[in-house]
């Protein structure tokens, strides 16, 4: 249960951009919303 009670308690991600919070699991390695991402790609 110890390792449940971590990843209940991992601080929401922000968007390193704009500072949005990321709704990607906390495991992921996304570090921008879809909105800052799709800036880079135009």
């Amino acid at each position: 249960m110890l390792t449940l009670e971590f990843y209940r308690h991992l601080p929401k991600k922000e968007c390193r951009e704009c500072g949005c919070e990321i709704k990607e699991q906390h495991e992921s390695y996304l570090y921008e919303c879809e909105r800052c991402m799709g800036k880079h790609e135009e």
